[in-house]
């Protein structure tokens, strides 16, 4: 089976935007971490800033395939005329407000969204970048089977969480971690089988709006 990774910029007190703001650019991008990052995930980069970061057209995806995003960050590229922001990938969507896709290369889930996740999971391929945002996090979680964590060290005090309503609490292992020379740290953990202490019930209808 595929893995979904959720795959994520967020400060050190985990919130991944403001309440309003929909370019978080008190995120750190620049620095002694980017060309690592970029090695591991090119196919992260959007397909209107490829040429502009030096990733070819032709350069093959490494990790994942299919990325899986809600549609407050699917309107970040609309915003600006961008409809299909992953060019490269299978592109889904979660939204029940957005109705038909505004682009034939981009798939909407509108409802049954764990059940068509794990199907997606069970489908063969490289596995599935979660890119946001923090209420389909929560709605997804029992799906998630790693969590790689890009923290900048920046402390906002409020917004957009990375986990945008109660999930836990859950247990982690953290199974990889770097802390660069300018604060930056990349995390990565994955689930501890059975650690949730509290029964969830994921909710689309936070995630999907």
């Amino acid at each position: 089976m595929r893995n979904l990774v959720y795959f994520v910029a967020t400060t050190i007190d985990g919130y991944i935007t403001t309440a309003s703001d929909v370019d978080p650019d008190f995120l750190l991008y620049d620095g002694p971490q980017a060309a690592n990052l970029l090695q591991e995930f090119p196919e992260t980069i959007p397909g209107h800033l490829r040429s502009l970061l030096g990733v070819p057209d032709e350069t093959p995806n490494q990790r994942f395939d299919t990325v899986l995003m809600g549609r407050a960050t699917y309107d970040i590229g609309r915003a600006i005329g961008v409809t299909s922001p992953y060019p490269h990938l299978r592109q889904i969507v979660v939204s029940s407000s957005l109705g038909p896709s505004p682009d034939p290369a981009v798939e909407v889930i509108s409802s049954d969204v764990v059940s068509q996740v794990h199907e997606i999971k069970r489908s063969n391929g490289k596995d599935i970048w979660l890119c946001g945002g923090g209420n389909l996090a929560a709605s997804i979680i029992n799906e998630i089977d790693e969590f790689i964590f890009k923290i900048s060290p920046v402390v906002l005090g409020g917004g957009v969480s990375v986990f945008g309503e109660l999930v836990g609490p859950r247990k982690l292992t953290m199974t990889s971690h770097r802390v660069y020379e300018n604060g930056f740290s990349l995390l990565r953990y994955r689930q501890v089988a059975g650690s949730s202490t509290n029964a969830l019930h994921p909710k689309t209808s936070h995630s999907a709006r």
